[in-house]
């Protein structure tokens, strides 16, 4: 075992240490587990929300899309600074609603205000359903972020395990606040990875930075417009838009229990202010793709750049610094979607009646959730690739009773808002599975269409319905679905 293996595998448990802590406050109730007291601190909170949104894409993802596709790779700096404008507004409504209501998950939310437990359980089974790929990645990542770092796929397989096993450990034990108090440490080393790997890279490429681009300008200008094949100007706004929709308007489960764990409302909009800071940090992976241009065999996979230039840069232990910082940043949001997913299932699909059975079947849920992830990225590391791409545009299709449902009256009845979902699932599944051509338009977008148009004409049935049964014509309470 070399010196990076080591380093990887004690930051790893060092992690897990820290996510456990001394004490066990997750043995109480759900609600203690999932979103602690409802009273996290600006502090804790700002780091919640960052370590879920910052995740081995940041690493990986990145440095890949900007080895292949150049500038294209901006995107995901538009997409998050749109989020971050959306959730000022969003957020401290969804945290409010919270509070009155008592709210655990997302799902909770759909069944309450459209007063339907039918519609809470068709979105919990969506949002887990469309999480687990998500979860998966960051699995898979991982692995392949110690491989790269290693040189060897078995050490790249023992760590996704090693890792899995001790993210659903600290999760399980601690619940929110074991995941809040490894945020703390994911951001620091996050930032102190990209660091090291930039200042690598910029020693190593011939005139810096500076003479970094000029020499792409010369030799790739093609990679500094957006013109190329697959990553032109409509993939560029239909991804920006499809991904700032999902996660502006809280459309992924995982990141509701950080808002609802927030002490208030001013706090989720500090942090929508201050948090635009860290994309000067995702300013990094791009700046490595571009030199992976000109370092890197064109024939690289585009997910390996990042690592393969900080083998080529720094010495062995400070690859395994960067490994760490890169791991941690899959473990968190790992954490966050595992805690997602099980609430989801325990609390609004299962529906245990007792605390105590509902938080052991919230246990039983992280683990299977967590194991199934494991055994595909194992086994069949690519079989979910298609159904990631339903991720954002799957879960975009909860977009529009989102922004309906955070009205100070819902004016959207249950029934349109079950159709419109199905409608824009089926659409997007259609879409991604049936080969339809739709150049690099983003499909989540396109079937956001046909959603609200489903939507809009059941509502209106259901309001001519209403009128004509209630004498007078006089609108009495909304349809909902028992």
């Amino acid at each position: 075992m070399n010196s990076t293996s080591v380093i990887a595998t004690i930051g790893m448990l060092a992690i897990a240490v820290v996510g456990i802590g001394r004490h066990r406050p997750a043995n109480g109730p759900l609600g203690e587990w999932t979103v602690g007291e409802r009273k996290f601190s600006t502090f804790t909170t700002w780091f919640l929300q960052a370590g879920e949104s910052f995740t081995t894409f940041s690493f990986l993802g990145l440095a890949g899309l900007a080895f292949g596709g150049g500038v294209a790779a901006s995107y995901a700096l538009c997409y998050l600074a749109i989020n971050f404008v959306l959730q000022y507004f969003t957020a401290p409504r969804m945290r409010q609603l919270g509070a009155e209501h008592g709210y655990l998950t997302q799902a909770d939310f759909f069944a309450e205000r459209y007063r339907s437990p039918l519609l809470g359980r068709v979105v919990a089974i969506v949002g887990a359903v469309f999480l687990l790929p998500y979860l998966q990645l960051q699995i898979t990542g991982l692995g392949l972020i110690v491989q790269l770092a290693t040189g060897s796929r078995t050490g790249g397989n023992l760590s996704m395990i090693l890792a899995t096993v001790l993210t659903v450990g600290f999760v399980l034990w601690s619940g929110i606040r074991g995941v809040a108090r490894v945020a703390y440490l994911k951001d620091a080393l996050m930032v102190v990875g990209l660091l090291v790997l930039f200042i690598g890279v910029a020693i190593s490429a011939k005139g810096g930075i500076g003479g970094l681009f000029e020499t792409v300008r010369d030799t790739h200008p093609d990679l500094l417009t957006l013109h190329q094949k697959g990553y032109d100007a409509t993939f560029f706004v239909s991804a920006v838009i499809i991904s700032g929709i999902g996660g502006g308007l809280g459309t992924m489960a995982h990141l509701w229990p950080p808002v609802l764990a927030a002490r208030s409302g001013r706090a989720l909009r500090s942090n929508a202010i201050w948090l635009p800071l860290y994309q000067i940090a995702l300013g990094i992976p791009v700046i490595v793709g571009f030199a992976g241009i000109l370092m890197v065999s064109p024939d690289s996979p585009g997910n390996a750049v990042a690592l393969t230039l900080a083998g080529q840069t720094l010495p062995g232990w400070l690859v395994g610094v960067v490994a760490v910082a890169a791991a941690s940043a899959a473990m968190v949001p790992s954490a966050a979607i595992i805690v997602g997913i099980s609430s989801l299932l325990s609390r609004n699909v299962l529906s245990a009646r007792s605390e105590r059975t509902q938080l052991r079947t919230n246990h039983v849920c992280a683990v299977v959730a967590a194991a199934l992830a494991l055994c595909l990225g194992l086994s069949r590391p690519d079989l979910l690739a298609n159904l990631l791409l339903l991720t954002f545009g799957g879960l975009s299709q909860l977009a529009p009773a989102i922004v309906m449902g955070l009205a100070r009256k819902v004016r959207l009845d249950a029934i349109p808002v079950l159709l419109g979902i199905l409608t824009g699932v089926a659409v997007l599944t259609w879409l991604t599975f049936g080969d339809v051509d739709l150049g690099t338009m983003d499909p989540g977008l396109v079937a956001l269409l046909p959603n609200l148009a489903v939507t809009g004409v059941a509502q209106l049935v259901v309001r001519s319905r209403t009128s004509r049964e209630e004498p007078g014509g006089v609108r009495g309470k909304r349809v909902g679905v028992a």
